[in-house]
């Protein structure tokens, strides 16, 4: 009877500390304090420094075309997020600017675009999925004007890993955040 108690009492254990490593856990905390904005990404990733537009980038090292970055560029003086559109708008501008900057073809497509307000701020959450090359990826973003600077926070995978790593890129996603 002991035996069965405690080998019960091991499953139990065991299926705890499981479930907590699984809900939550396994992002690590990345902040810029001269761009000022913060976020997580998933454990296992590792900064790469890219030529061009980027700020930031983190790649999985297993997965390497599974990334966050962060892209920052101007924006008139004194304009916010809402003056630049809706989010369908912003997303609808943003699909299109990258598909503009291809030389291949590339078909973006805005999947959803929301607002939402975090610390009294405004956030665009955007879904895209676009038509590459190099296959079918899916990208979340969450985009914000702060001090003249529009601030995007881009989570991309490929499509077929989608289902396993959209909970870790709505997380990372959600943490985007400029102060």
């Amino acid at each position: 009877m002991v035996k069965r108690l405690a080998a019960l009492l091991l499953v139990v254990v065991a299926l705890s500390l499981q479930s907590c490593v699984g809900s939550g856990a396994g992002l690590k905390a990345y902040s810029d304090s001269y761009d000022g904005y913060e976020f997580l990404y998933p454990n296992g990733w590792t900064e790469v420094k890219v030529a061009g537009g980027a700020d930031v980038v983190f790649h999985d090292i297993v997965n390497e075309t599974e990334n966050v970055s962060v892209v920052i560029s101007d924006v008139p003086a004194g304009q916010t997020i809402e003056d630049l559109g809706s989010p369908t708008d912003v997303g609808y501008k943003l699909s299109k600017s990258i598909t503009s900057m291809a030389e291949d073809d590339r078909n973006v497509e805005l999947l959803s675009a929301q607002a939402i307000t975090k610390n009294d701020k405004t956030y665009y959450i955007l879904e895209y999925l676009a038509d590459l090359p190099s296959g079918l990826r899916h990208n979340f973003a969450s985009v914000i004007v702060r001090r003249d600077r529009l601030y995007t926070f881009n989570a991309s995978t490929e499509e077929g890993r989608w289902q396993k790593v959209k909970d870790l890129m709505k997380q990372s996603v959600a943490s985007f955040s400029v102060y």
